[in-house]
């Protein structure tokens, strides 16, 4: 396999449009089309992951965070990126990071968690705006049938719950072709009128490509009239977070407990304890403390992120418990969910999971 197939794998469940302006994500280092040994996958990639990669015979590493964030203006190795970079360089290994576009999937970090803390009826938490755009065009009635399908298939007309989702209208529709033309109705110099079907469908911004194949294979006209415009709809499969249900509400000191035991940590800094039963469980692994007020807004019980900042702490305003476990401890499992992922797309490939712990962060 090449490097482009496994990776289309990946943005299956985390297409690089899901990514935050910010983010730098996709092949880091290496060529699409290299052949690949093996798939070494991990949540950073340091030296130590360069060298079990070498290891493991594994010339593509995926990688949760990126290696490079910022713009590289020399490559001397005098920082901790420089040299993974220059050892991944000099040993043929490819660096593969999808960030912020798993932490957006709605099977992606935080539906993790919820499956780790066993959280029912979870949904997005932060719905993601810009992510969706709606197409329109006209065919002739009879031809209605076969292109409406074929942009079903293509991905367009889901929404929430339901698929094969359109508007349709029929009107008229009028054209003149001039002497280059090619008609398949009418004829070039002469005005036609045509019983056209008016088709609207929603689709995700990142199967724009794959939509408009499709609608220029299925058209009958020479020249296909269509527009796309961006939707300002919030995407409620796609964005930051998730907030779901515990099966049996806790009391919040056998509640932390579950949490120690189930996201396998030692200590939790959290706000004050009101007292009150937790049921109800915001999610957002990695640094989280811009999503507080979405929490308290859905109604949470407890917020469970990492990278609280001590005044932060304050915004929890006695109507929720914040609960900081840690970055690191936050997205452990998102290598597993890579792994099980690939396994079950790619069963008779080697994919590895990385046995070294990366968080630079310890404990006494």
């Amino acid at each position: 396999m090449k490097i482009k197939d496994i990776t289309n794998y990946i943005e299956e469940i985390a297409p690089l449009k899901y990514a935050e302006d910010f983010d730098n994500v996709g092949l880091l280092i290496g060529n699409n089309d290299t052949e690949v040994s093996g798939v070494l996958v991990t949540l950073d990639t340091l030296e130590n992951i360069v060298d079990e990669a070498i290891e493991t015979n594994c010339n593509l590493i995926v990688s949760f965070h990126p290696i490079i964030f910022s713009g590289l203006k020399k490559i001397n190795g005098n920082d901790y990126v420089e040299r993974v970079v220059l050892k991944a360089i000099k040993n043929d290994i490819a660096i593969y990071a999808m960030h912020t576009a798993l932490d957006n999937s709605n099977v992606g970090v935080n539906a993790k968690i919820c499956n780790v803390l066993g959280l029912v009826n979870h949904k997005i938490l932060i719905p993601k705006k810009g992510m969706l755009r709606k197409l329109t065009t006209y065919v002739p009635q009879k031809d209605a049938d076969i292109l409406r399908k074929s942009l079903f298939e293509s991905g367009a007309g889901n929404i929430g719950n339901y698929d094969n989702c359109s508007f349709n209208t029929d009107g008229y529709g009028t054209y003149r072709g001039n002497e280059n033309s090619n008609p398949v109705k009418g004829e070039k110099g002469s005005l036609h009128t045509e019983n056209e079907t008016f088709i609207s469908v929603i689709f995700e911004k990142h199967l724009e490509r794959k939509i408009l194949a499709s609608l220029f294979k299925n058209h009958p006209y020479e020249e296909v009239a269509y527009d796309i415009v961006t939707l300002e709809n919030s995407h409620q499969n796609v964005g930051m977070g998730m907030v779901g249900e515990l099966k049996e509400e806790m009391d919040e000191i056998n509640f932390f407990n579950y949490l120690k035991k189930t996201m396998n940590i030692t200590s939790i800094r959290h706000s004050k304890l009101l007292g009150k039963p937790i049921k109800k469980v915001a999610v957002l692994g990695g640094s989280g403390s811009f999503a507080i007020g979405n929490a308290i807004q859905a109604n949470a019980d407890v917020y469970i992120t990492a990278d609280i900042k001590y005044h932060e702490f304050y915004k929890a305003e006695n109507k929720l418990v914040i609960a900081d476990i840690g970055h690191y401890e936050s997205e452990q499992f998102t290598k597993n969910l890579l792994v099980e992922f690939l396994t079950k797309k790619m069963p008779n490939f080697a994919v590895v999971l990385s046995k070294k712990n990366t968080n630079p962060i310890y404990y006494l």
